[in-house]
């Protein structure tokens, strides 16, 4: 079998590497990616967390599995013996809700415990105990993750995914697929903008916040779309201990950072979140107008709160649902999508990446049912959706 794969960041190398990890010499994979280096990647410009505490059971699942890759990297990821080094910082999670956002919470954490999450609800009185320098007055409930919750390089990580993949067979192409040439229903060929054509029998749009330009070059529609998040680096002159990567009610959230805080806001269903704003310009806006009054509200220290710098990302958003489309699209069999992670595709790569490569080599899910994941579910119209989204 040979598969292309369009798109080289966390999420295409995680598909690279399981394909020739579970399908050795009887696969042959070729990558191609415009940045190998990843600087300007989806990878590179997050904000590098990974969590357990999602109201789905499978992306809770999803993501014990990507903390297991990332805690245990050297064993996973390390090629020929050397050290891997992925910037992993053991941490934790604390949602935060008030009174209406309150039995979500509940709910949530009863998924959470059920798919064997280390978590933990903690009251107004306990938020108060374990975090003093928090104002909990407004809040009704927290949510604190124990273990398996933390922060990394998401730059190194996806490269130490793309690492292995080569390790294992895997070939990268530095350049840029301009066409995908259709033969009757299925895709026969990607046309390269070096000049050069790729054959093949499988081509996986792992392409990130590109994944519907890459689905137009084929006439496909991929309902994926580029939002950008902008995190600011900031100062506190007074002293706090480390924090947990704290989610406040507003969508602002914040988290230790070396000697500072990094944080940001995530818009609400009633927000505009435009597509395709430039990352070169981040919304400096947001700071006076969204992040530092909650922050100022929620952490009394923070009203000293200063910014140091910023940089903006993209999210890769399914608007539908918030959750991954993968598998085959519904029309085009050879085409399969791993994309639409809408913020979580970084910690879901390592589970996306296999389970996509046991579905396609073996015909069926094998470790995790990622059924769910469907991209049919859109022409059915049946939302799966994920409400703790950052």
């Amino acid at each position: 079998m040979k598969v292309v794969v369009i798109g080289g960041g966390a999420v295409g190398s995680a598909v690279a590497l399981f394909l020739k990890r579970l399908g050795g010499t009887a696969v042959q994979v070729q990558v191609v990616e415009p940045d190998p280096a990843l600087t300007r990647s989806s990878s590179a410009l997050s904000a590098g967390s990974i969590r357990q505490q999602f109201s789905n059971p499978v992306n809770v699942r999803m993501s014990a599995f990507g903390h297991q890759v990332v805690s245990q990297a050297a064993q996973w990821l390390a090629v020929d013996g050397a050290p891997v080094e992925v910037g992993f910082v053991p941490g934790a999670y604390l949602f935060c809700a008030g009174a209406a956002g309150a039995d979500v919470l509940q709910r949530n954490h009863a998924v959470q415990r059920e798919a064997g999450a280390d978590v933990a609800l903690l009251s107004p009185a306990e938020l108060a105990s374990s975090f003093p320098w928090l104002n909990s007055a407004d809040l009704a409930l927290a949510s604190l993750g124990g273990t398996g919750e933390g922060w990394l390089d998401g730059q190194a990580f996806a490269r130490a995914l793309a690492a292995k993949a080569r390790s294992l067979g895997a070939r990268w192409r530095r350049d840029r697929v301009l066409g995908l040439q259709r033969r009757g229903a299925r895709l026969a060929a990607a046309r390269l903008a070096g000049g050069d054509t790729l054959d093949a029998d499988v081509f996986v749009n792992a392409a990130g916040p590109a994944a519907a330009a890459v689905g137009a070059l084929a006439g496909l529609e991929v309902p994926v779309r580029a939002r950008r998040r902008t995190v600011f680096v900031m100062r506190c002159p007074a002293a706090l201990p480390p924090t947990p990567l704290v989610v406040d009610p507003s969508g602002v959230w914040f988290r230790s950072e070396g000697a500072g805080f990094i944080g940001g806001w995530s818009p609400g269903a009633g927000d505009a979140d435009p597509d395709d704003l430039p990352l070169d310009q981040p919304d400096l806006a947001q700071f006076d107008e969204r992040v530092w009054p909650a922050l100022a509200h929620r952490v009394p220290a923070f009203e000293a709160l200063r910014v140091q710098r910023a940089w903006a990302g993209y999210y890769e958003v399914h608007p539908l649902d918030h959750n991954a489309l993968i598998g085959p699209h519904p029309d085009c069999a050879n085409f399969w999508l791993c994309n639409g992670f809408s913020g979580h595709g970084l910690q879901h790569a390592p589970a996306a990446g296999r389970g996509l490569a046991e579905r396609l080599l073996t015909g069926a899910w094998q470790t995790l049912d990622l059924s769910a994941f469907s991209p049919q579910r859109v022409l059915d119209g049946r939302p799966f959706v994920e409400q703790a989204v950052i």
